[in-house]
């Protein structure tokens, strides 16, 4: 664990480092006259970014799979005992967060009653209304108080079949209760777990799920929680290998969640002492081990270092016993392993293209307009060196030059505030595809075809309507944004042409993240709709608040198009703006301090000192530049330790 905390912390660190120079490059930018409103939006993003960045691990399975022991284990060993409960049979009873809220007074466990089911509001919704949950106080110096505080979370209760039915439950998923006509249901439909704990604290957070049932009878899991995590760790138990049940999981939930991406999809073959063998010897368990990993990867259809054996369970007594050995024999080492070099890596990656890059180029261009800068003083400096007898004369002339330079950069930004304008219309057609109206007269068309429709074939033409209404809206932007991305281009291509040294690729619009996306939601609710056979009142229930979840994640895709669409078309020509914005100001500035030295009644060898200060000047804030670039340059930390090198074999940088 040590490990995992060592790189965890090593990460966030990193984060500060990135936030804190950002903020001297806003400071720098402010100070030389640099800044502009473009520059600034676009950094502000980048330092939210930074500041509400987590990492999540969703532990998957079905139940009696060991996902709670694991993670006991692998976080809380530290207390001594078993903070989560994690006994035979099922314990998990509600999807559960854990996480640290800086902004909270006090640990808290927040449980949302199971009968919240009845109404069309999706988990997210109701997060922003703390009244609805029932609040249970922790004490994170108080161990048993802890454990006594988790135990709320399996709580269960008995009601009429009837109730659970309009619940959303399937009767033949729950157990009986003592009292005739009765089941036994979770009390709870989610759980939020907020304490300091030190992993916790540096932006991870942990999402434990129940068995097959939950995932298919509360959407929200499937359709935004499980693809929003970096990881998704599937748990199967040694001495069962993949069940019917464990591959309904895998293959309904987990599975299309690899998109191409084999980096946070992971199989964990737990308890793998059940095949310890002291008679036969470690070669024979081994051997028996490394022949199951084999048989789950092909049938799970993952690479064999992808499926970990491990046992959670002994891994947790040697922890806290101190064992050392038999955390060793436990194996859980190789999981800490994967979860530092392959997880925090990719999220490392992300942040890299996401934020340093773009900072980068920013920097990069500042740098470079004020290094022409410096060039153009030390030209003059010479200038007044060669021909001091009429240093007047020469300053007023490098100020008529420099003049004549202002005044075509700012016909060069007359320009490309022209070009802007263009763009923003262009813009404007590209949201008009995706407006909102298109979109709310979409979805009331499905509610009215879902409510008229009593037949399953009634449901399933309601959503396929649905979804191709969405896809044509998107093949539309498509169109407009291939002739958007082809003014962008060719403005570039000047800009290029015209100053070869500073070349500068052109920003794009990418649609495809959207298109696969709004891909991932059809093809869960295709699953959904083919998974009806009856209208049973169970199964209306469960629609209703499929396709209410289903709607909100439509809504928010919808909503983060449109916003990239505006956003793209106001900042697409930014880093032009900003490259002839910066060499104006800079001209502005450098034209008034040669007037006051051309003005300025000293001798000649006077005017010369205090050209060379404007130029120390100079240099001292590129040397800041530089040294902003050195350390946003520096990698992250994985990568920092040199080629990582991921359990499949292959470099990660």
């Amino acid at each position: 664990m040590e490990r995992l905390d060592r790189q965890v912390d090593a990460y966030v660190t990193w984060k500060r480092d990135l936030v804190r120079e950002i903020t001297r490059y806003r400071s720098w930018l402010a100070h030389n006259r640099l800044n502009s409103e473009g520059v600034d939006a676009r950094l502000d993003r980048a330092l939210k970014l930074l500041r509400t960045d987590h990492i999540t691990l969703a532990f998957v399975g079905e139940f009696s799979r060991g996902k709670t022991e694991l993670i006991n284990s692998l976080f809380f060993s530290g207390y001594g005992q078993r903070i989560l409960p994690s006994r035979a049979g099922r314990t998990t009873m509600c999807p559960t967060e854990l996480f640290f809220d800086p902004r909270a007074e006090r640990s808290y466990i927040r449980l949302l009653p199971i009968e919240s089911r009845l109404e069309d509001t999706s988990i997210a919704q109701l997060k922003r209304s703390p009244r609805l949950w029932t609040n249970v106080a922790l004490d994170p110096e108080n161990p048993d108080a802890m454990v006594e505080a988790f135990t709320q979370v399996a709580s269960s209760k008995s009601m009429p079949i009837e109730q659970a039915i309009q619940l959303g439950f399937h009767p033949d998923a729950l157990e009986q209760s003592e009292t005739l006509g009765e089941v036994i249901v979770p009390a709870w439909r989610h759980a939020m777990v907020n304490f300091d704990h030190p992993l916790l604290r540096q932006g991870l957070r942990i999402l434990d799920t129940p068995g097959l049932n939950a995932l298919g009878s509360e959407p929200e899991l499937t359709l935004s929680m499980l693809p929003n995590a970096q990881a998704v760790i599937f748990l199967l138990s040694a001495d069962a290998g993949v069940t019917a049940s464990d591959m309904d999981i895998w293959q309904q939930h987990i599975r299309h969640l690899d998109d191409g991406d084999r980096q946070r999809l992971f199989a964990v073959l737990n308890k793998i002492d059940v095949l310890w063998d002291d008679v036969s010897g470690d070669a024979f368990v081994n051997d028996a081990i490394q022949r199951m990993q084999t048989a789950t990867a092909q049938q799970l259809g993952i690479a064999v270092e992808d499926v970990l054996p491990l046992s959670a369970k002994q891994a947790l007594l040697a922890r806290i016993r101190g064992d050392q050995p038999l955390l060793e024999r436990s194996r859980l080492e190789t999981l800490e392993q994967l979860l530092c070099e392959r997880i925090l890596a990719q999220k490392e990656r992300l942040l890299e293209q996401q934020v340093v890059r773009q900072v980068l180029a920013l920097l990069q261009n500042s740098q470079q307009i004020l290094t022409q800068r410096l060039a153009k003083v030390r030209e003059q400096c010479e200038a007044l060196d060669n021909q001091r007898q009429d240093s007047g004369q020469v300053l007023m002339e490098l100020t008529a030059r420099t003049r004549h330079d202002h005044n075509q950069h700012h016909k060069r930004l007359l320009q490309l505030k022209t070009n802007q304008r263009l763009l923003q219309r262009q813009g404007e057609l590209l949201r008009d595809t995706v407006r909102s109206e298109r979109l709310d007269e979409h979805l009331a068309r499905l509610r009215r075809s879902l409510t008229g429709s009593l037949t399953t074939l009634g449901i399933n033409l309601s959503i396929l309507h649905f979804f191709r209404a969405v896809e044509q809206d998107l093949a539309a932007l498509e169109h407009e944004a291939v002739l958007a991305n082809k003014m962008v281009s060719a403005i570039y291509r000047r800009h290029n042409d015209e100053n070869p040294l500073q070349g500068v690729d052109a920003p794009l619009f990418r649609l495809a993240p959207y298109q696969r996306e709004l891909k991932r939601l059809q093809n869960k609710a295709d699953q959904f709709r083919l998974q009806l056979k009856t209208m049973l009142t169970e199964q209306r229930a469960l629609t209703r608040r499929f396709f209410a979840t289903l709607v909100q994640e439509v809504i928010g895709m919808h909503q983060r198009l449109r916003q990239e669409a505006e956003q793209w078309a106001n900042e697409a020509l930014m880093p032009l703006m900003q490259h002839s914005l910066e060499h104006k100001q800079q001209l502005e500035a450098h034209m008034l301090r040669l007037k006051q030295l051309a003005q300025d009644s000293q001798q000649s060898s006077q005017r010369g000192r205090l050209l060379a200060r404007y130029s120390l000047e100079l240099e001292q804030q590129l040397a800041q530049a530089g040294e902003m670039l050195r350390l946003l340059r520096r990698p992250a930390p994985i990568r920092r330790q040199g080629k990582v090198v991921s359990l499949t074999g292959a470099s990660l940088v």
